[in-house]
């Protein structure tokens, strides 16, 4: 990962913040570095996924989802996301990724994620995720939810706010 101090950084205060429910929303908050920016003085598209990754980090831990994916050696998998990219964030801003728990189905987890500031919404993202077991394989939703004491929970439908990405 290219980011790997602010990993270490999320990775430790995930650990030390307090738990957050199956849908509730993690946020973190970030300031745009020149090695953040490309060519156009702006921060670059590919980097918005890598501050994904640390928001989707920072919500699997504290979910609880960190003691079972250890103890089962399970490994998140991202299959699938649609990016929108809404307006530009510049050199030294301040800005904020928030991921929630959207829905999901047998195999698949579905994500909201959005970086934003206060001039509004720079991105949001729809992220399809599942995770694999020590042998690769798929598994099932339900079992993800029984480790965190969720048992037999149904998916909710997806929000008003998550079907509408115009901001």
């Amino acid at each position: 990962m290219n980011l790997f101090f602010r990993m270490l950084r999320v990775f430790g205060m995930a650990l030390l913040r307090s738990r957050i429910g199956l849908q509730d929303s993690s946020e973190l908050r970030f300031l745009v570095l020149p090695t953040d920016l490309d060519i156009n003085v702006h921060m670059t598209n590919a980097r918005y996924l890598s501050f994904m990754d640390l928001g989707r980090t920072d919500l699997l831990v504290r979910v609880g989802l960190l003691a079972a994916m250890r103890r089962e050696r399970w490994m998140p998998v991202v299959g699938h996301i649609d990016i929108q990219f809404r307006r530009p964030l510049s050199p030294f801003q301040r800005f904020s990724v928030s991921s929630r728990l959207l829905r999901w189905d047998e195999k698949w987890l579905y994500m909201e994620q959005r970086l934003e500031s206060a001039k509004g919404v720079h991105a949001v993202a729809t992220v399809r995720g599942l995770f694999l077991d020590r042998n690769g394989t798929k598994v099932p939703s339900q079992r993800l939810l029984e480790r965190l004491g969720y048992h037999r929970e149904e998916s909710p439908s997806p929000p008003e706010d998550a079907r509408s990405t115009d901001a």
